[in-house]
């Protein structure tokens, strides 16, 4: 059943499961079991609804009202129609219906959703947990074909990682000439120089987080030793997502981090925590609801999470790039954090290099990281971080297998892939302080420990903009295509500092866009000053 269409469905494009190295069978679903699964609806306004990525659009063209989105990008009342009349003869019912998202959430027991989706649903067992997958592609009817571009939460394995690293000094006692530190989010903001006088008032800066949780009195704790006001912060639950602290050894450490390094340079933004399940619906469904979110309005999005290209299946990838590009035309920014594992991003059934996933795609600004030594309130050296020696860590970055060559990136010598020689999207785009070694202050679970990864360089860069929102009085949204464009210039008057020292493994920085670093790290106060000359 699992490849083989029933009679009048096709297979989905784009569905197709492979069961992760290592993973085993343990037996088969309770086909009483209930099950939540989003169904997405194809753009109309889109002339190709599941586009080739890797030729797909840029530019998301003018920026848009919501008023103006809602009335070109939302679903058909007839293809949500057909949607509808499909779960209910096959025994599903309809849990909500969101036309701006494009998405129906649907729920049934596992018999009737594998009988609606052609597929069978299996227990795994994989890394000491056990989830719901399934293999091979998922199919509709032939009625939805076209209509329907991706069914996500039948399969709930865990899709990302949060791309932090704490220090360890265990691993560390022996290396002569190491010298740990660790910076509160002020004192880096300071030595990249964020423009003074600006506290985030009237923005929103979202969080997506696919686990662990955050509690008040850590955050007032934190922010009172820094001397500033605890932000807002508020939590928003996704598809059953929960504020869930608890566990110092979990996700508390990645929550704690984005918070506090957001919330400690922009401390009057309001900070909007979209909590869901790690797998490929939750984190979906959050990036969805945060852009379309009008009651928090975020300007910014943070996304600390991600997994390798290769772990990801062509809809969740394509569904997301939409998002972002949906993002983009709202003037929102996403930043996405590049992967701590070098050029191989954690990938060790082969040996060649990846890419992580969100921050590899062209409407993201994919965030890579650094080691950042200082003196008297001076930064003294900033080269790549990596740490692979010790197992600890190296910023990710390198070149796309599933996104081609941006217009806006024509021009940076973006090198060939090593694994292949094939151009494609460069990662990352920016980059700031991440070598747990030079890593932030963070306080979490009632503990207080310097924590890295390029998971701080995203909420660092997020908090930076919403600065510069603020300012301008309009976001400056979708940031690529400016950087690029300028980039010659944004280097040599630093706007950005140049990371010409150390490699990721597969990569080497060098003068310019490199594949460590990207165009580099912020001067914040010019980088303001340059929007503000060349943006209206």
């Amino acid at each position: 059943m699992a490849n083989i269409p029933p009679q009048g469905f096709k297979s989905l494009a784009g569905s197709e499961r492979k069961l992760p190295a290592n993973a085993h069978q343990i037996g088969p679903v309770d086909p009483n079991e209930r099950i939540e699964v989003s169904v997405y609806l194809r753009d109309p306004a889109a002339s190709n609804p599941a586009g080739n990525m890797s030729e797909h659009v840029q530019h998301p063209g003018p920026r848009m009202t919501r008023a103006e989105y809602i009335a070109t990008h939302s679903a058909a009342p007839e293809d949500l129609a057909k949607v509808e009349t499909f779960a209910r003869e096959n025994n599903l019912t309809v849990v909500e219906t969101d036309p701006i998202g494009r998405k129906v959430t649907l729920a049934g027991t596992a018999a009737a959703m594998m009988t609606a989706f052609g597929t069978e649903l299996q227990r795994y067992e994989y890394e000491g947990s056990t989830f719901r997958g399934r293999t091979g592609p998922l199919h509709i009817p032939n009625e939805l074909d076209q209509i329907v571009v991706g069914v996500f939460g039948l399969d709930n394995r865990p899709q990302a990682q949060p791309h932090m690293r704490r220090y360890d000094a265990t691993k560390n006692t022996l290396r002569a000439n190491v010298t740990p530190t660790s910076y509160t989010p002020l004192q880096v903001a300071q030595l990249y120089d964020f423009p003074p006088g600006l506290d985030g008032s009237g923005q929103c800066i979202a969080l997506i987080e696919l686990g662990g949780g955050y509690n008040d009195q850590d955050l007032n704790t934190y922010f009172q030793q820094l001397g500033i006001p605890t932000p807002q912060v508020i939590s928003v639950s996704v598809d059953g997502g929960q504020n869930s602290p608890g566990d110092p050894n979990g996700a508390d450490g990645e929550v704690a981090l984005d918070i506090e390094v957001a919330g400690g340079v922009a401390p009057k933004a309001r900070i909007a925590v979209y909590f869901a399940p790690n797998t490929d619906r939750g984190f979906l469904d959050a990036i969805t609801q945060a852009i379309h979110d009008t009651t928090n309005n975020p300007s910014v999005i943070s996304i600390s999470w991600g997994g390798p290209e290769v772990s990801w299946t062509t809809q969740a990838m394509q569904l997301m790039d939409q998002a972002f590009q949906a993002a983009a035309g709202l003037g929102i920014t996403v930043c996405a954090a590049a992967g701590d594992n070098g050029s191989g991003d954690g990938v060790t059934t082969d040996q060649l290099a990846h890419v992580d996933f969100p921050a590899s795609d062209p409407f993201v600004l994919g965030c890579g990281g650094t080691r950042l030594d200082s003196a008297n309130n001076q930064v003294t050296s900033e080269v790549v971080w990596n740490e692979l020696a010790s197992n600890e860590g190296a910023t990710g970055g390198g070149v796309s297998d599933a996104f081609g060559l941006p217009s806006w990136q024509a021009n940076v010598h973006v090198p060939p892939s090593i694994n292949d020689r094939h151009v494609g999207r460069g990662v990352p785009d920016v980059a700031a302080d991440a070598d747990p070694q030079t890593g932030y202050q963070v306080n979490f679970d009632g503990q207080s420990i310097p924590i890295g990864g390029t998971s701080a360089v995203a909420p660092l860069w997020a908090g930076l903009i919403a600065l510069m929102n603020q300012k301008r009085g309009q976001a400056v949204g979708y940031l690529n295509p400016f950087l690029y464009q300028n980039y010659q210039q944004l280097l040599q008057s630093n706007v950005l500092r140049d990371v010409t020292s150390g490699n990721n493994g597969g990569y080497s920085a060098g003068p310019g866009w490199d594949a460590c670093t990207g165009l580099g790290t912020p001067d914040g106060a010019q980088l303001l000053n340059a929007l503000t000359a060349t943006r209206q």
